[in-house]
């Protein structure tokens, strides 16, 4: 109930930004890409998806490191990111799907794709506080910014890389093992001992990839850093589309103010109000032009919206229909039986 009050909530945010904005020239702004444009924007987010299921192929040691299975991973992918867009639980709703599908499609264990797919998240997550400390540093430099914008922004930095970084040191240190044996020691561990048997090889998992693996994970890291570089080029290209161009370091401020936001407000899905309402504030403070910032954040949503559409698609073809799914996320795997 409450993931659905949040969308109700950017709803409403969204609703608020669209009646205060000038739609005549957000509409006049948005008309300028054109479709070649339009298939631009999708050719450079094809290829910042495509980095990061490389990173993500880096993780899996069943998946050869090859084209053939670059393609399955961003397939699987893409029906998991569509439903962590639509569905209401904290971009986490198409994580068991991917799992389900890797398992279903290619015989990728759960243990192997659920430890996968955590430390995907990681370093994807340690490749933006990366990313956004670089452009923290041009916010801060930028006087047209206003010194709240700029504290937010570094409190919201500070906020995320506590986080996780926690969550690293988590994995790094084995705690979850740690807490297990911890159990094992009660009376009732016998009635655990598959679920404590999972955690311990995850976490062997993590400490394979991350202690013996670094020259992986360093590129993984690269590859999720590059997949950063690449939204800012996004954002680059659609404003030089507009016929209005900005510097590369006005480019890395924006992202990095936009990535901070939806890092923020995770709860709602898609970040829906809040994206939209961030890109206003800082093109008001830098050009002057708040529609043209809500021009920018709706024609990524339309390029959001098409992505989604064909992951959607390939999850029906996958008979993942959606019925199916509610159980696959209520449910966890167990690798023995191959139910989820």
């Amino acid at each position: 109930m409450r993931r659905y009050l949040a969308l109700i909530l950017g709803l409403a945010l969204l609703g608020f930004i669209a009646f205060q904005a000038d739609l005549a020239e957000v509409w006049a702004a948005m008309s300028g890409l054109g479709l070649a444009g339009a298939g631009m924007v999708l050719m450079i987010f094809a290829v910042s998806f495509c980095i990061d299921s490389a990173s993500w192929q880096l993780m899996l040691p069943s998946a050869r490191l090859d084209a053939l299975w670059l393609a399955r991973l961003t397939k699987v992918r893409l029906v998991g990111e569509a439903l962590n867009h639509i569905v209401p639980a904290g971009s986490l709703g198409g994580e068991p799907v991917k799992a389900w599908l890797l398992k279903r499609l290619h015989g990728i264990g759960y243990r192997e794709a659920a430890a996968s797919l955590i430390m995907a998240k990681t370093v994807n997550l340690l490749a933006l506080i990366a990313f956004c400390t670089f452009g923290l540093a041009l916010i801060w430099r930028d006087p047209r910014l206003s010194e709240t914008f700029r504290v937010t922004a570094a409190a919201g930095l500070v906020v995320l890389a506590l986080g996780v970084f926690g969550f690293y040191g988590v994995q790094r240190g084995r705690a979850a093992s740690r807490l297990a044996r911890l159990f094992a020691r009660w009376r009732f561990a016998a009635a655990l001992e598959s679920f404590l048997e999972h955690i311990h090889d995850i976490d062997d998992r993590f400490g394979a990839f991350y202690g013996t693996q670094r020259r992986r994970f360093a590129l993984a890291l690269v590859l999720a850093l590059a997949n950063w570089a690449a939204n800012m080029a996004e954002l680059y290209a659609i404003l030089w589309l507009l016929g209005q161009p900005i510097t590369w370091a006005e480019a890395m401020a924006i992202e990095t103010a936009a990535q901070l936001v939806r890092a923020g407000t995770f709860f709602i899905p898609g970040s829906l109000g809040a994206s939209e309402a961030v890109m206003v504030v800082i093109f008001d403070a830098l050009s002057g032009r708040p529609a043209l910032g809500l021009a920018v954040a709706l024609i990524r949503r339309g390029r959001e919206a098409v992505w989604i559409a064909w992951g959607l698609g390939l999850g029906w073809l996958y008979s993942l229909t959606p019925a199916k799914i509610p159980e696959l996320i209520a449910k966890t795997g167990d690798e023995e039986t191959g139910d989820l």
